[in-house]
């Protein structure tokens, strides 16, 4: 059961428990003026089962219609006339039912006014019930779409992000696939072999927002597969994992782009060989990835802030875990330094 159908049953149960404590006293009142049960009962039944049923007319009213500022008096002009219905259709039954006693008679026509005060104040009272009721469920739907196309504009721009991380890394490993078929037309085959299974494991990872370590380690490798056709001996890489760390989740496709700025502050402005290292950590309730890779100091400003790819992450990161701390990096003794810490909810 929805916790708003839950509220509305527990309203209902608490308006009707308090409407019939009120027909128990009216008949108790009666009783104690000295009619007979059986009238008095009668009485307490038929009055406040007619203003009951005039209540719930303004009240499914109010559900269509809510009066705007300077219009409330359109609803106390009609609890007035539901009230005074409500007074002559008792006064009508009562006296066809009780019309040969005459003490009886005299009170009803002696309390037509309190009758009249009283249903105007629990129709009106109901009235206000149903006013605030409808109002408070209206501002929740409002707020429950207003979530929803939060929720929805989110996604697209997480999409967005995760699309935008691929075209570059396609454009590539095409144009290193290209220059190796002349040359070497075996690894080039081997490469689009690599790039097919890594596209097809992207396309699975698009189902998924968080995957686990294990599988991202995974996914990675296919990714460095290709990347040591395209750089051979240049390039190395050293992947480290605490144990117990395989099973904690992070964002689907989020090592790749990490990896990729690494390689190319790493590589793109240098001769020699590198060494990229992935480090993983447990820390208390995180997942902390470290990337390092050497960088030149005469190319690259890494302290200037978010590198090829990295304001993305950051994006995404924050989109996800509404957080701008997830995400820092630095440059000392020429290693760049990528750390990403990865809430584990």
């Amino acid at each position: 059961m929805s916790k708003s159908l839950l509220s509305s049953t527990r309203v209902l149960s608490f308006l009707a428990a308090a409407w019939l404590v009120w027909m128990a006293m009216h008949a108790a009142t009666f009783y104690w003026l000295g009619f007979d049960w059986r009238m008095a009962f009668a009485d307490a039944v038929i009055s406040n089962v007619i203003i009951l049923l005039c209540a719930l007319i303004v009240s499914n009213t109010l559900r269509y219609y809510q009066p705007g500022k300077g219009k409330y008096f359109y609803i106390v002009a009609w609890c007035i006339l539901l009230a005074a219905l409500a007074v002559f259709l008792t006064r009508l039954l009562l006296l066809k039912i009780y019309s040969n006693d005459a003490v009886y008679e005299g009170i009803i026509y002696k309390s037509l006014i309190l009758r009249f005060c009283v249903g105007f104040l629990l129709i009106t009272g109901m009235g206000l019930i149903s006013m605030l009721w409808y109002t408070q469920q209206e501002q929740k739907e409002n707020e429950r779409r207003k979530t929803d196309a939060e929720r929805l504009a989110r996604d697209a721009e997480l999409y967005n992000l995760r699309q935008q991380l691929q075209p570059h890394f396609l454009f590539n490993s095409l144009n290193s696939i290209s220059a190796l078929i002349g040359r070497r037309p075996d690894e080039a085959r081997t490469m689009i072999y690599q790039l097919s299974d890594f596209l097809r494991g992207t396309l699975r990872k698009e189902e998924n927002e968080f995957v686990s370590l294990e599988e991202e380690l995974q996914h990675l490798q296919l990714y460095l597969d290709i990347e040591q056709v395209r750089f051979g001996h240049r390039l190395k890489t050293e992947i480290k994992q605490e144990e117990g760390c395989s099973r904690l989740v992070l964002p689907a496709m989020l090592l790749q782009p990490l990896v990729e700025n690494a390689i190319k502050f790493g590589l793109y402005d240098t001769t020699g060989e590198i060494t990229i290292t992935i480090d993983a950590k447990c820390v208390q309730n995180y997942l902390v990835l470290v990337i390092k890779n050497p960088y030149d100091k005469s190319t690259v400003r890494p302290n200037s802030g978010t590198g090829f790819g990295l304001g993305s992450i950051k994006r995404r990161l924050y989109l996800l875990f509404a957080r701008t701390d997830l995400l820092d990096t630095s440059g000392e003794n020429d290693i760049f330094t990528t750390t990403v810490k990865i809430p584990q909810v």
